[in-house]
């Protein structure tokens, strides 16, 4: 403890300021003050993460972001990994296929009626390219809009041959005509598990499953699971479920602990060590048409979902190599 506190004096007088932690502590009469505390190791553990370089995958990682009930954090979750990852240097594609729209209003994108979205693509009036525009706050961040429009494409589209394709054909010629590369590509998918959907699935190698930190997530996982395994036989051989995030998560309850230590037991090589957690932050900052990430940089929520992103990014060696076996076999 002594050999900490002069590191820390030894710190403040080269550098003629004390440092955040020492600040905090300072005015909340120490660590073990839970506050003070808390803020002290929030603020070391945004620290540590501008030191880290994250790493980018060898090949685009092509990803839905998807689960059939509603409110587990989905849109939440493609939205601020995607920040995340493009605020660590990752060019960064998102298309936003779901009819609300609610991933394109946190990224600060219009997507009114009648704007060109993503319904335009698969109807087949336009491109990806063509519809795509930058994120305002994240340089290396594009998005794809949705719009409400888009609720009547399954029906438009229910007759077509290639229905289940439409996304996949569109994202694999806009990746192999632009010149410039994308390490990423998320796919925000609607709460169902309808014809979008199944388009988002055929269209990526890997699902991301938010899980919400509640008793009822778990009943819904299956179903989820096996609607996966069915894309998987009847249509893309190889979709891999590679993560899974908790989200919605308190330290503070039981039933938090044992829904994410219920999730590990069964999926252990897919789920994230970071937790994301429940904060009025994360859901405050669509209504300024932010992320979490941009809105309140160094807040709980935007450093879950740093991490989170860093431990994605350097996981894809094993994830890209899941994928190759998979291919080689089907």
């Amino acid at each position: 403890m002594d050999d900490d506190k002069s590191a820390n004096q030894t710190e403040e007088n080269a550098t003629g300021m004390e440092s955040a932690q020492d600040t905090i502590a300072r005015i909340f009469g120490g660590s073990t003050h839970s506050l003070g505390a808390e803020m002290a190791q929030m603020s070391s553990r945004y620290e540590q993460l501008q030191k880290i370089e994250v790493p980018k995958p060898s090949v685009t990682r092509c990803i839905a972001v998807a689960n059939q009930k509603g409110g587990v954090g989905k849109t939440s979750t493609t939205v601020n990994l995607s920040a995340a990852l493009a605020q660590a240097g990752a060019r960064v594609l998102v298309i936003d296929m779901d009819p609300q729209g609610n991933a394109s209003t946190a990224l600060g994108i219009p997507h009114g009626s009648g704007e060109q979205s993503v319904y335009d693509v698969l109807e087949g009036r336009a491109s990806l390219h063509d519809v795509m525009v930058p994120c305002p706050d994240f340089d290396k961040l594009s998005v794809v809009p949705s719009s409400i429009d888009l609720s009547g494409a399954e029906l438009e589209v229910a007759d077509l041959s290639n229905r289940t394709e439409l996304l996949r054909d569109a994202l694999g010629q806009m990746l192999h005509s632009t010149s410039e590369h994308f390490d990423y590509v998320l796919v925000d998918c609607p709460p169902s598990l309808g014809l979008l959907v199944i388009n988002a699935m055929c269209a990526v190698t890997e699902v991301l499953v938010p899980i919400q930190a509640e008793y009822y997530a778990l009943e819904g996982l299956g179903q989820l699971i096996n609607t996966i395994e069915l894309v998987q036989e009847h249509y893309n051989p190889i979709l891999l479920v590679s993560t899974m995030v908790v989200t919605m998560f308190d330290r503070r309850t039981l039933l938090s602990r044992e829904v994410y230590e219920e999730v590990k037991k069964h999926y252990p090589n897919i789920v994230l060590d970071t937790t994301i957690p429940r904060t009025v932050k994360i859901s405050e900052a669509p209504s300024f048409g932010q992320s979490v990430i941009a809105y309140d940089p160094k807040g709980l929520g935007a450093v879950a979902y740093l991490e989170a992103a860093l431990e994605i990014a350097q996981r894809s060696p094993s994830v890209l190599a899941a994928i190759s076996r998979k291919r080689r076999e089907s």
